[in-house]
């Protein structure tokens, strides 16, 4: 997942100093964002994001204020005052309600320390977020996806005889599989270990957002994939190794960055759009669960999403598919 409109930045985790007010800007945005690090198990995105948000406020408090802001004295017009700043710059919906998503939680946890005791953001109005329906590969797409890796690999080894890592493309091929096999995210992917795998009963053990558990299953072509990766190897992982390793005398996981790249090249490779990310295929695998009658419930729980309104947007992509179907075939459409 890339960063949600704000610029690359490093995260804000500063060491705070003894004598720093305890309500000083420093000392609240820091022990929240260790706070989703250390116990929430938020992402390396999702803190990047709330680090960025919360000091993209605090700059246009100072700003404007001539002074930093007091976490606890703030009320519910400076909050106005700070979304219509954001309406001047035009900044998509999207981008506003992730800033305030960011104010939100924040402030929930400054409740939960008895730093306030409400929220000033309570009652701000924000602009409704465009509802747009995800994007998926079809069914054809995504077996031209899967052909992709080893396609390349026979197109290498015809170009030039001389010895290249073949087993990158095979480790390729077990990932594209994996992920379609099991909708998982890149994150997901790169934190499984051998020991997550079970084999023969099918099933992995995968650590979501919020260091949730679940079990997958996970499919025959799936699991043929990852073994015929690690026979390429010359020591297969065992154990607490990665599933999926960055080069194969290295120990470690293949990064979720270089998933990315890989796959672009190969959606390049199939003829798709190499802007898809990697979080289109997770898309894909809910919408064709659904198309084939899974439940919502299931597919919720597959996926790890905590709340069921989030998977219902695969819903409307399957009725949007099936309307279009109707206005093409049906004579009285």
């Amino acid at each position: 997942m890339e960063s949600l409109g704000f610029p690359a930045g490093s995260i804000n985790l500063r060491a705070v100093p003894d004598e720093r007010p305890p309500d000083s800007t420093e000392t609240q945005v820091d022990a929240f964002l260790r706070h989703l690090q250390d116990e929430r198990g938020a992402s390396i995105y999702t803190v990047r994001n709330y680090s960025q948000a919360l000091n993209e406020f605090a700059a246009w408090h100072e700003k404007g204020r001539e002074r930093p802001p007091v976490w606890s004295v703030l009320q519910r017009d400076d909050f106005r005052f700070f979304l219509r700043a954001l309406g001047r710059r035009q900044l998509s919906r999207a981008a506003i309600q992730l800033r305030f998503s960011a104010l939100r939680s924040f402030y929930k946890f400054l409740i939960r320390r008895g730093a306030v005791m409400t929220s000033p953001i309570k009652g701000v109005l924000l602009p409704k977020a465009d509802q747009r329906l995800p994007k998926f590969l079809t069914q054809a797409q995504m077996e031209a996806l899967l052909e992709a890796p080893l396609l390349e690999m026979g197109r290498l080894e015809e170009q030039s005889p001389r010895a290249f890592d073949r087993s990158a493309y095979h480790r390729d091929l077990a990932i594209l599989e994996t992920i379609y096999s099991c909708g998982l995210r890149v994150s997901e992917l790169s934190a499984l270990r051998v020991c997550d795998l079970d084999a023969p009963e099918q099933v992995v053990r995968v650590k979501g957002k919020g260091k949730k558990e679940r079990l997958i299953p996970v499919g025959t072509p799936a699991l043929e994939a990852i073994s015929s990766y690690w026979s390429f190897l010359p020591h297969p992982p065992v154990g607490e190794e990665p599933i999926f390793l960055s080069k194969p005398e290295r120990r470690t996981a293949v990064s979720p960055r270089v998933m990315q790249l890989r796959l672009k090249k190969y959606l390049a490779a199939a003829g798709l759009d190499p802007s898809l990310t990697p979080h289109k295929l997770r898309h894909s695998y809910a919408t064709h669960l659904l198309d084939a009658g899974a439940d919502l419930r299931s597919v919720q729980e597959l996926l790890g999403h905590a709340h069921l309104v989030t998977t219902q947007a695969y819903t409307h992509v399957s009725t949007e598919r099936l309307k279009k179907a109707y206005d093409k075939a049906h004579p009285r459409a």
